[in-house]
């Protein structure tokens, strides 16, 4: 499976912005997804993760409360609705899909940046 993330650009602090993260295959249904980033210089980190079904998410402690992840397996895709945003924020955006057994995430695709300047 390879995952398509779209929807990063150019924000004032404070704005809000959706990410979109779109499969090509239907295997990406019965799997967790999760949102990572990666500023210039820095490592890849990660953002939130949501279960196949929507019912469990998780958040690093550096987004909690301002970012929210949800999808729609009708259309196969993740989204993160990312609110309040701070020049922190600014990095390339990419999403993956976890391996149930070996918790590892995989089906990189091409991310978007996410730019947050005034």
């Amino acid at each position: 499976v390879q995952l398509q993330a779209s929807g990063g650009g150019l924000v004032q602090p404070g704005e809000s912005l959706t990410l979109s993260c779109t499969a090509s295959e239907r295997t990406f249904v019965t799997n967790a997804v999760g949102w990572f980033r990666q500023a210039p210089g820095k490592e890849r980190e990660y953002v939130a993760s949501i279960s196949w079904n929507g019912g469990g998410t998780l958040y690093a402690d550096s987004v909690k409360g301002r970012f929210t992840i949800s999808r729609d397996n009708a259309k196969m895709t993740v989204y993160l609705e990312m609110n309040e945003v701070k020049p922190e924020d600014t990095a390339i955006y990419s999403c993956g899909v976890r391996d149930s057994r070996s918790q590892q995430y995989y089906g990189w695709g091409q991310g978007t940046q996410v730019t947050v300047s005034s």
